[in-house]
């Protein structure tokens, strides 16, 4: 990040604790206020990514309600601003209060610096991935990224392969778990294409039965079986000089996949029932929710024909994993149907925001879409409840804690696996970043079960 990208806002009325603050971050550019009048010039001066603010300020240090009126004030100037507010020991409540009312996050006095540097560079990391995430969506309407939602940093990456194999003709293999958005990522790799102006065939090897598959995919001649009664091209004839999406395709039969795999080497067809070798140029993009290498070791999948569609392999995360984008993409979710159903709601109740991080979303994004939507259509009040997705607020809420050393470590484990992101796996560059030596990097990797490796393989697409 630029140095501009890290000019930090501390509004604090108090000259000693202003002055460890200012310490506590020598890394950033700082600026300064006491009081609202104060912030507000430094926000429109110096127009700061975080602004780290006390809730008690002058006239009244002893109450909140100064500090909750420039909380607001920031916020309706600069509303991408990342507001992380400090209040007194034990004011949950007024904590909440500045959640409510679009605060970041909260940090309760007394401060330990460690913490508060951990929740300020992730406020940072955080602001960065919205600010490309707004820059893809302004392309406009008509962006192949479009409805792609890039709010972390292993689907921007994501999002950065799809851009660099675009205009190439590799076989591509999309790997990611049911709901994770396969086919939407197929459909930008067609739209960036030089084939874009062509057409985009899909077809589920999962939802076809086998004694039909091979004729959906290649084709009939009159006569070939019973019912036949014309000759009826199939789904990669039809695809020719566009792209064909095979969704699903370790589903694909054992007895199909030799087919498959001469396509593939020589770009050629036969139609069922007949001799003539058809010539096909099509890109051709795969994707499976199922691990190949294990598919290969049952002897359900041909090593070769793996081979052949995986001459690229994007790893598509989780919902649950893109943990710097899960509220992110909750939100732009909740817009999207606010305004198909024309519903005054703004925003998601305490409850929700904690049920949404928490939740396990075994079905992903189609899973989250589908509870938003549900609740945009049944909530009664001016938020989404955690009730109205359907969701246990207080079985969600088990793991929130206000005791320090477990917040310090759900930090310290985050801004681990963020800089292993950022870093694809790498761990000097990633001590670097975090300010610690390798060895206690590989201790910290151990104490919270971490493996740079894995991050590596993901950073890479494989």
């Amino acid at each position: 990040m630029s140095e501009d990208g890290r000019k930090l806002l501390i509004v604090e009325d108090d000259p000693g604790l202003l002055n460890q603050l200012k310490w506590c971050f020598d890394g950033f550019d700082v600026v300064t206020a006491e009081d609202r009048a104060g912030a507000i010039t430094e926000l429109r001066r110096h127009e700061p990514r975080v602004v780290l603010q006390d809730l008690g300020l002058p006239p009244d240090p002893e109450g909140v309600d100064e500090g909750l009126a420039t909380l607001q004030q920031i916020l309706k100037l600069a509303p991408h601003t990342k507001v992380i507010v400090v209040t007194g020991n034990g004011d949950q409540q007024n904590a909440l209060r500045s959640v409510a009312l679009g605060a970041y996050d909260f940090y309760q006095k007394p401060v330990d610096t460690d913490t508060l540097q951990l929740l300020v560079e992730r406020a940072f990391t955080i602001s960065e991935l919205e600010g490309e995430n707004r820059r893809l969506q302004s392309l406009g309407s008509e962006s192949p990224l479009d409805g792609i939602v890039a709010s972390s940093e292993g689907m921007l990456q994501v999002c950065r392969m799809i851009e660099k194999v675009a205009p190439t003709n590799v076989t591509t293999l999309l790997l990611g778990e049911s709901g994770t958005g396969k086919e939407l990522l197929s459909r930008a790799l067609h739209n960036l294409s030089p084939r874009s102006e062509q057409r985009f065939v899909a077809i589920n090897c999962a939802a076809i039965p086998e004694n039909l598959l091979e004729s959906e995919l290649f084709g009939h001649e009159k006569g070939a079986f019973t019912g036949a009664v014309k000759q009826t091209p199939g789904k990669i004839e039809l695809a020719d000089g566009g792209t064909l999406f095979l969704d699903e395709i370790g589903d694909m039969p054992m007895s199909l996949q030799a087919k498959m795999l001469r396509f593939l080497q020589e770009r050629v067809i036969e139609r069922v029932g007949g001799r003539e070798e058809i010539s096909v140029d099509v890109r051709v993009v795969c994707a499976t929710n199922q691990n190949p290498t294990q598919l290969i070791a049952q002897n359900l999948f041909r090593e070769d024909l793996y081979y052949r569609v995986s001459e690229i392999t994007i790893d598509i995360p989780p919902y649950r994993d893109r943990e710097e984008g899960r509220l992110i993409l909750a939100r732009v979710i909740l817009n999207k149907y606010v305004k198909q159903q024309g519903r005054a709601l703004n925003g998601f109740t305490a409850d929700a925001i904690a049920a949404i991080e928490s939740h396990a979303w075994p079905g992903n994004v189609r899973e989250l879409e589908n509870k938003i939507k549900s609740a945009v259509i049944m909530a009664d009040g001016k938020q989404v409840s955690a009730r109205d997705m359907g969701l246990s607020a207080d079985e969600e809420r088990e793991a929130e804690s206000l005791n320090l050393r477990e917040v310090r470590q759900r930090a310290e484990s985050k801004a681990i696996r963020v800089a292993l992101m950022q870093n694809y796996g790498n761990i000097s560059r990633t001590a670097d970043q975090l300010g610690v030596t390798r060895p206690t990097l590989y201790d910290l990797l151990n104490k919270y079960g971490l493996s740079a490796e894995a991050y590596s393989k993901r950073a890479n697409g494989g």
